[in-house]
């Protein structure tokens, strides 16, 4: 329960995203590239990492390319939502990948992936940061899907980052990629995630 923890001792661990005031969401979502890099770019074996440990199970580079294609899909209706008053959702294009960009994906390794997120997510933490409290309120309209609060999808973000991560986690230690590495590489998600001080929303 929240109430055990001072105001000051409380971790990202310990409540849930929409409690976190903005900053902390920002870092939150900052942390989210941290962590794939301390544990991905120290694997030796990084083959492993487009490998599947059941069949149907996702691979690392996978789930990297679910964590790109939530952004690819978020981003979007956050940057019209800050910078157009009331704006039509619906108007936005589809997020489709042509043909050149699937070849890219057959060929790209997991890192090359985890680099292209994290380009994703820097775009998405600057206009976040560009932003007063106050215009975190602000919505778009959508006809066919709903409407959004661009609090509501930084919210979304970290909620699908922590998922994504959960499983990430699990498969490196499915898959051996973690043999042999330093204790640093090999810190669970929950441990990092009670490392991580937060503030809570007034």
């Amino acid at each position: 329960m929240v109430a055990t923890h001072p105001a000051s001792s409380v971790t990202a661990a310990d409540v849930p995203v929409s409690r976190l005031d903005n900053n902390s969401l920002i870092v939150r979502l900052h942390y989210t590239v941290n962590h794939l890099s301390r544990w991905l770019t120290p694997v030796h074996n990084r083959a492993l990492l487009e490998r599947s440990v059941f069949r149907g199970e996702p691979s690392i580079k996978q789930l990297l390319l679910e964590l790109r294609d939530e952004e690819l899909i978020v981003f979007p209706k956050m940057h019209l939502i800050a910078t157009q008053p009331d704006p039509d959702l619906d108007k936005l294009p589809p997020v489709t990948r042509g043909a050149q960009e699937e070849r890219w994906e057959s060929f790209a390794s997991a890192l090359s992936v985890m680099a292209e997120f994290r380009r994703l997510r820097q775009s998405t933490l600057s206009l976040l940061r560009s932003l007063p409290d106050n215009a975190w309120h602000r919505f778009g309209t959508s006809r066919t899907e709903h409407d959004w609060v661009l609090r509501d999808l930084a919210e979304l973000l970290a909620n699908h980052d922590v998922q994504v991560l959960s499983r990430i986690d699990q498969t490196l230690d499915k898959i051996g990629a973690r043999d042999g590495l330093s204790p640093a590489a090999r810190t669970h998600l929950d441990e990092l995630l009670r490392l991580t001080p937060v503030k809570l929303r007034s």
